[in-house]
């Protein structure tokens, strides 16, 4: 099986999740490292009162709804968000997805796929998850 190996550094995470749920779609296996340092492009002030309002609307832990509290979780959330999520096609390329906070020591030699780094405002996963 082939395996994409993503650098999500400065990426928008967007962008990010398409092409990593594109690659699943096609039966490779997707790896997103550095999730700490994807980021979300818009006014902070509009995306933390956006992200503060969707933690807010959780009710209690047994009956969610539930928000990623890290930054890896959040982006693979998101990835599967671009997926069919509700067909078996979909079910099967999202297990095919891992997300990490940081490069773990065995895919710390490969060759990654990088991505532009956004220039309008931004505010990175692991900002926004401490801000709100």
């Amino acid at each position: 099986m082939a395996e994409v190996m993503l650098d999500a550094t400065g990426a928008a995470i967007g962008r990010l999740a398409t092409y990593a749920a594109k690659q699943a779609l096609l039966g490779r296996k997707v790896i997103i490292i550095n999730c700490n340092e994807a980021v979300i492009t818009g006014k902070q002030s509009a995306l933390l009162e956006v992200y503060k309002t969707k933690i807010a609307r959780g009710g209690y832990a047994q009956k969610g709804p539930y928000f990623s509290k890290t930054p890896e979780r959040l982006a693979k959330r998101t990835v599967r968000g671009m997926l069919p999520w509700k067909r078996t096609r979909g079910k099967q390329a999202f297990k095919l997805i891992k997300c990490f906070n940081e490069t773990p020591a065995e895919y710390s030699g490969k060759d990654k796929i990088t991505f532009k780094k956004a220039k309008s405002p931004n505010l990175t996963l692991k900002r926004l998850l401490e801000l709100a």
